[in-house]
């Protein structure tokens, strides 16, 4: 058993939380709401739904598997498990791919958490009531262009990331998430009751829940896939770090399945707590990646209480984004351990100073560094500044790629012995069957696809 590897989730319950707070992020919060909004809403929501149980939800059990066979960082609980399926130990190499994957994600992921803990300040103040559409994305755009007020927001998001994982996995992790999930879903609730008294609730529930299945399309079904898969956070090895301290005595589908269910209910009450207030304003829920940052504060800014209503949905948003950084920097904080037997806090305080390090990059694209555009020679790169190549090569390659390596490597390389004793099933079990098929053809399928349309649009 590895250095690092010799902690375990105190309970089950502490693990799940802690994987729900993997999957919910700002894909469920922020990008869900636009994304379903941008694409006629039931339709995309059926299909969404559809996909998390098609696609992620089998790939999430995959992860954990093999972390848990593992008992160790990505790259050696691969090596470790291919060994035992007289598999390559090349397939090690995977793992180095999601653990390099995560620190490049966290390194712009800090910058968008840095704008929900300056939009947290900037809302209570005050400051953005009675804004109009252009003030608020002036606003934006002042944030953005100021350099320092950047670096300050993205360093402060690393720094709680990195001293609450240093306290390790049951005096930090779990117990960080064992107050801020629970938190984090009464807020929410607390959300969705003030837009079902002041808002549209019945239209935001018929344009979620009432599928226009004319507006079913190949795009729309590649969007929600897309959605399910980044979601649930599979695809980068984190869930498999998480993975390496599962006790062999936790049913590792049924486990999955509230982790997939908590998801996707956080992502449809994000929906039900936005879209009603949007409608009651008579703004379009196709706002795009601003709907969050340049059209709510409008609604917060124009309604009683808006500055605390609106300063607590950014502090909710901040707790979602702050659970999924926790499991990111898990990859490579295991790794490091592993690699070079480091204590865990060294292993934290080294990997959070590469993060940082690669995201001054990012921090800079949006004002000093605002016109390089690093791979601009390149037709297929153009204008892509580092926050944009950081985001493209990470959720447009390495997640669908590495993803569906694993799905090959579960499917293919491990025998059904090994994979249902981790399930504590039988191969013969019908749950069993639709699990491996789902593994073995289902997900390498899609997120192929998956990867070839994000590359060609």
């Amino acid at each position: 058993m590895s250095n690092n590897n010799q902690q375990q989730w105190s309970s089950r319950w502490g693990f799940m939380l802690a994987a729900m707070g993997s999957a919910v992020g700002l894909a469920n919060i922020w990008r869900f709401p636009y994304a379903a909004g941008e694409s006629g809403g039931g339709a995309f929501v059926l299909v969404y739904l559809g996909a998390v149980l098609t696609v992620a939800l089998p790939l999430l059990i995959a992860e954990l598997l093999v972390g848990r066979r593992g008992q160790a960082s990505p790259p050696n609980a691969i090596a470790a498990v291919a060994q035992e399926a007289g598999g390559s130990r090349l397939w090690k190499k995977m793992g180095y791919g999601g653990s390099i994957a995560a620190i490049l994600i966290l390194a712009f992921y800090c910058v968008v958490g840095g704008w929900t803990l300056t939009y947290i300040l900037k809302m209570a103040s005050g400051s953005m009531s009675g804004m109009s559409g252009l003030e608020l994305g002036q606003a934006f755009d002042e944030v953005n262009a100021n350099p320092w007020l950047m670096l300050l927001a993205f360093s402060a998001f690393l720094g709680i990331t990195v001293f609450i994982s240093s306290k390790g996995i049951q005096g930090g992790v779990e117990r960080t998430v064992k107050l801020l999930m629970p938190t984090l879903l009464i807020m929410l609730v607390a959300m969705v009751l003030y837009s079902a008294i002041t808002g549209e609730f019945i239209k935001a529930l018929s344009f979620l829940f009432n599928p226009d299945f004319s507006r079913i399309t190949p795009a729309i079904v590649l969007d929600a896939f897309g959605q399910a898969f980044f979601s649930v956070s599979v695809g980068y090895t984190n869930l498999m770090a998480y993975g390496a301290y599962l006790k062999k005595d936790i049913n590792i589908p049924s486990s999955c399945a509230v982790i997939v269910g908590a998801d996707t209910l956080v992502a449809l009450l994000a929906g039900l707590a936005i879209f009603p207030i949007i409608f009651s304003y008579g703004l379009e829920p196709d706002g795009g990646p601003g709907l969050v940052f340049m059209t709510l504060p409008i609604v917060f800014g124009s309604v009683s209480g808006g500055a605390i209503l609106g300063a607590l949905f950014f502090l909710l948003l901040s707790f979602a984004a702050l659970t999924s950084s926790l499991s990111m920097l898990e990859a490579p904080v295991a790794w490091f351990s592993d690699l070079w037997q480091w204590s865990r806090k060294k292993s934290v305080y080294i990997a959070g100073a590469l993060v940082w390090s690669l995201g001054l990059l990012c921090v800079f694209s949006f004002n000093l560094l605002a016109d390089v555009h690093p791979l601009g020679m390149f037709t297929y790169f153009e204008g892509k500044t580092f926050f944009d190549l950081y985001d493209f090569v990470t959720t447009r390659i390495a997640a669908p790629v590495i993803g569906t390596g694993i799905a090959i490597f579960v499917g293919w390389v491990m025998t059904k012995k090994m994979t249902a004793q981790e399930l504590s099933s039988s191969e013969t079990q019908l749950g069993y069957k639709l699990w491996l098929y789902s593994v073995r053809f289902l997900v390498p399928v899609v997120l192929s696809l998956l990867c070839y349309s994000m590359l060609t649009n």
